[in-house]
Formats: C-alpha cells, sequence, structure tokens
C-alpha cells in the first residue's frame, strides 16, 4: 500500500471516531438533554471531522477513484463503529456485524478489482 492510501486511511480513522462521536454518543452522554443541546455538541464535534475528512478525501482522490474512496470510508466508518457500539454504547455483539463485514468485503473486493 502506498504513503498516499495508507496517509488517506488514518485520516479517514480519525475523521470517522469524531462522525461516530457527533452521530451518537448524546444518545448516551445528553440523552435527558433537549435535542438542540445535542445537535449543537454534535455540530462541534462534526467540525473536527470535517477538517479530517476534506483532506483525507483531497489526497485519497490523487491515488484512487471516486468509487473506491467512497467505499474505503464505509469499510472505515463500519471499523470504526463496531469499537464504538459494543464498547462505548454497551451494545452486544451481533453475528450480524459479521454479515455486514462481509457485505464490505465484497465491495471492496468488486470496487478495487481493476
Amino acid at each position: 500500500m502506498n504513503a498516499t492510501i495508507l496517509k488517506t486511511v488514518g485520516l479517514l480513522l480519525l475523521s470517522n471516531v469524531f462522525m461516530t462521536f457527533a452521530w451518537y454518543a448524546h444518545l448516551r452522554n445528553l440523552s435527558a438533554r433537549p435535542w438542540i443541546v445535542a445537535a449543537l455538541a454534535s455540530w462541534g464535534i462534526a467540525l473536527f471531522e470535517y477538517l479530517l475528512q476534506v483532506p483525507a478525501n483531497r489526497i485519497g482522490y490523487t491515488a484512487l477513484t471516486l468509487p473506491q474512496l467512497k467505499i474505503l470510508q464505509e469499510v472505515v466508518a463500519l471499523a470504526v463503529f463496531v469499537p464504538f457500539a459494543v464498547f462505548y454504547m454497551k451494545q452486544p455483539v451481533s453475528l450480524n456485524y459479521l454479515w455486514a463485514a462481509c457485505c464490505m468485503a465484497g465491495a471492496v473486493f468488486f470496487v478495487f478489482r481493476g
């Protein structure tokens, strides 16, 4: 894997950590607050996500096609979301995670098989 793709994956991993917290952490941490508080907190967190995601996509697009970049983003999102759901949100591990991962592996195969 070349340095451009590694840099893209690293930035996408970091951006997805921020975005996963922006989208879902308020369900655990701000559930007693009005939704507008959660929305504003999420928006603040999402700013950091965009500061990583936009450069990741610009860098990645120099070495990957747009469909490859999108599938890579989805795989990274799933790789970040599952540990977040299990360890932070205390969701039970489900066999559905395995099936979702298999579907994503298939998507990776087809979009990168070039």
